[in-house]
């Protein structure tokens, strides 16, 4: 499950903005998939996590499905598989080129501010067996996000969430991996207000 030598969080926008090149086309999953690399857990969460905070996220059913990819990638590191697998109908789902080039450029500006500052650390976390217990929580708050279609912005706060505990992973930075935690802890607080206070 280590991913060290791994690239920086603006390697990964890098990537993606190769991917979309300068055509309007739909990019599917599984070009993406490729791009990252079959290996790559975190960078493909990470990816997937971006996308659903950026505007690129404007589709309905878009925060359900993100939920989804994280699901099926998170059960796998879990288990130690070595490489990743989603399943045809996830392959086959595309995204438009001009959409996820925008989404890129309006992430562009924080991850490099962010970048700066991630770096090795405490990375007793990032280890067995307390690897799991953020595992874990990313896999119950992937499962919920399909419900988070009926909170205003609840699915790219989580989407947030569990970019920053890719970025944590991706970059063997412990302390964000601990901080991604603590946030995913507070969200159901955030929900029930929603519901209860209103």
């Amino acid at each position: 499950m280590n991913e060290t030598g791994g690239p920086t969080l603006s390697g990964v926008l890098d990537q993606m903005e190769h991917l979309s090149g300068g055509a309007d086309r739909q990019i599917t999953v599984e070009e993406i998939i490729d791009c990252l690399g079959k290996h790559s857990f975190a960078s493909t969460i990470l990816t997937f996590s971006l996308i659903s905070t950026s505007p690129a996220s404007g589709i309905p059913g878009f925060t359900a499905f993100i939920g989804l990819v994280v699901l099926f990638l998170v059960v796998q590191m879990i288990f130690g598989r070595e490489s990743l697998w989603l399943p045809g109908f996830i392959m086959r789902r595309d995204i438009a080129a001009k959409k996820l080039r925008a989404g890129v450029r309006w992430l562009r500006r924080p991850v490099d501010f962010v970048d700066q500052y991630l770096h090795q650390r405490s990375t007793f976390i990032l280890h067995r067996p307390w690897i799991y217990l953020p595992l874990l929580m990313v896999m119950a708050l992937s499962m919920f996000m399909p419900f988070m279609e009926i909170v205003p912005t609840s699915g790219s706060i989580a989407s947030a969430m569990i970019a920053i505990f890719a970025a944590g992973y991706l970059m063997r930075d412990g302390r964000v991996v601990i901080f991604s935690m603590v946030l995913m802890s507070l969200l159901p607080v955030g929900v029930a207000w929603f519901f209860l206070g209103r």
